[in-house]
């Protein structure tokens, strides 16, 4: 085991590049591609080697050379690769250390560039926010992934890094025998301008709206997985809408990716209480992750969407009638695709947004926390949670300017601290990247993680 170990670490050492972006002509390609330059040969940073994929040459030079500006733009290999075209994919590789991947809808092109990703050992990192094809993946490509040396890590973008950073976050607030119950994450998009969602997104909602019974199907074809203790009972549903007072926001309950990510990532925490193994960490990152993973506190998660207003989440609402609605029958879902626009209410369009649009819009994600200030008292009777624990995470704007961050820093880690991280497997990104240095460098880079208060509640 030891000389397989040795063997893949020389293979990835030999490799021609640190990182290869594909889809990078692409609209999140090109600031994927603007961020990565930021950390091209810079001080301290681990990415010496570089280069851009996709399907036209040309459209690469164009994104490179947006994503340069005002500078020339560097001289940086691009290589012609097409999730149609496996051996294009097998040859980018078997010559990269990681693969990001931001080709969507994932469910339609996402699989050729794992198995190729795995078949050489070259790890891979995406974007993505479709449960039906993190969970696939996980299920087909897991036990190879581990023995070639593959780590296959999805969302590792808006969703759902923010969303299972904060959460441990948040976890690690509630600190003597004090516990967590549930934690609701109200997100709040804001912007002078209009918000302007990426069309790729909205597509992915609407397939996997639409092939809801297949994920359903898989679950049930796959071994249980493990629960985590979380002291108390399991909170109601609740209402679809309710407006959280202390936050003076209505929220309105999203069937979200993150949600699902963060359960996936507490159940292989429950099967892992020390976190994963790296391929080949020492004992001083041995204890240091035990000691970060013996703080996380599990807890019941959901998220909803925040506005100051009702009004501001109707068009939010008209877009779930519509989805559900449309999306099962093949004419709705062709009127759904032709006509963005004018089914989100302006919220999606097929350009994408304006520069000036990207710039002018943030987040804030707001992580609502109620449970017991000692866990012992859970168990007693009718016992009720008597404290709530309030942070939040905020950053710039999630599709262009978000994501290009959080996956470039995860990209960053993974180049960094290979030898801590797992052999491979396919995970979620909070159970691999959480006791790393990821949180800091999401700080320094414009995502911020802030304790905002905590209270206790009357009986």
């Amino acid at each position: 085991m030891a000389d397989d170990n040795q063997n893949q670490i020389s293979s990835r050492s030999s490799r021609i590049y640190d990182v290869v972006i594909f889809g990078a002509s692409g609209f999140t390609g090109k600031y994927v591609v603007r961020e990565a330059l930021k950390f091209l040969n810079a001080p301290n940073s681990p990415l010496k080697t570089l280069a851009l994929a996709g399907r036209s040459p040309s459209r690469l030079s164009e994104s490179l050379k947006w994503a340069s500006a005002p500078n020339p733009p560097p001289k940086i290999p691009l290589l012609t690769a097409d999730t149609s075209d496996p051996n294009s994919l097998a040859r980018i590789a078997s010559q990269a250390k990681i693969i990001l991947n931001c080709v969507g809808p994932f469910r339609l092109y996402g699989e050729p560039v794992v198995a190729a990703c795995v078949e050489s050992g070259c790890d891979y990192l995406d974007i993505c926010g479709e449960p039906d094809f993190m969970e696939r993946m996980e299920a087909s490509y897991h036990d190879k992934a581990v023995e070639k040396g593959s780590l296959v890590i999805s969302a590792c973008g808006f969703d759902s890094i923010p969303a299972e950073m904060g959460l441990l976050f948040h976890s690690r607030q509630w600190t003597g025998p004090s516990a967590p119950n549930r934690v609701e994450a109200y997100l709040r998009l804001e912007s002078d301008k209009k918000i302007v969602g990426n069309f790729g997104t909205y597509e992915s909602a609407v397939l996997g709206v639409a092939n809801a019974d297949k994920l359903v199907e898989l679950r049930r074809s796959r071994p249980k997985r493990a629960r985590p203790a979380i002291p108390g009972p399991a909170p109601s549903k609740g209402s679809i809408l309710e407006h959280q007072k202390q936050l003076d926001l209505w929220g309105l309950k999203l069937p979200s990716a993150d949600s699902i990510v963060v359960r996936r990532t507490l159940s292989t925490l429950t099967e892992n209480p020390h976190g994963l193994p790296g391929v080949n960490e020492s004992d001083e990152n041995r204890k240091n992750r035990e000691a970060f993973w013996s703080t996380a506190k599990p807890a019941h998660f959901g998220v909803k969407l925040g506005s100051k207003s009702l009004l501001g989440l109707f068009p939010f609402i008209m877009f779930g009638v519509f989805l559900g609605l449309l999306s099962k029958i093949s004419l709705g879902r062709w009127l759904l695709l032709k006509y963005p626009s004018f089914f989100s209410a302006g919220g999606f369009r097929k350009e994408g947004p304006s520069e000036d649009e990207v710039a002018s819009a943030t987040f804030k994600m707001w992580f609502v926390g109620q449970g017991f200030s000692d866990s012992s008292w859970a168990s007693q009777g009718n016992k009720k949670p008597d404290t709530e624990v309030i942070t939040r995470v905020m950053g710039p704007e999630i599709g262009y300017l978000t994501t290009p961050i959080v996956l470039l820093q995860c990209a960053l880690v993974a180049l960094k601290e290979r030898d801590n991280l797992p052999k491979g497997g396919v995970f979620t990104p909070g159970i691999v990247f959480g006791a790393t240095d990821l949180e800091k460098r999401l700080q320094e880079n414009g995502i911020s993680f802030d304790f905002i208060s905590v209270n206790s509640l009357s009986a």
